[in-house]
């Protein structure tokens, strides 16, 4: 038996919905990142890009367990003296959830061109509607 490796011209790529509503933003944000990845394929390289695209809708309905929505911090530094930024989740979700969502997504990515590339195939909607009905994506089952 032999060990196939995936080439970048045989990738198939397929489009599949996540729905985050009532969902824990972790839990939603772990199958998109194995979906980004490809881990779900047989045919799963860890040094290919073998990765789907992913659609989650709903992104504002997702849930933060425990106490997280009132004690987890999202900190980013401009690189200046003093340039140290803060914002609660409460508030990220409340304004922007979509960049809660990519964060989470991101954060479960590699920190390698394969992570980054795979997290272009990533679009997050707040609502219900998506503007890929194109595509024709399927519904992803947890």
């Amino acid at each position: 038996m032999s060990t196939t490796m995936p080439k970048a011209a045989e990738i198939t790529r397929k489009w599949y919905i996540l729905d985050a509503a009532e969902k824990p933003l972790g839990r939603t944000a772990a199958v998109a990142a194995s979906i980004l990845r490809g881990k779900i394929k047989p045919t799963f390289a860890p040094n290919a890009d073998c990765g789907d695209h992913v659609i989650i809708i709903n992104a504002e309905k997702a849930i933060l367990t425990g106490k997280k929505l009132e004690q987890k911090v999202y900190r980013h530094h401009s690189g200046w003296v003093g340039g140290l930024k803060e914002i609660k989740y409460s508030k990220l979700m409340k304004e922007n959830p979509e960049k809660a969502m990519m964060l989470a997504v991101k954060g479960m990515l590699p920190d390698t061109t394969i992570g980054r590339t795979a997290l272009t195939r990533c679009r997050i909607f707040k609502g219900a509607e998506h503007t890929h009905a194109a595509q024709k994506p399927q519904a992803w089952t947890l």
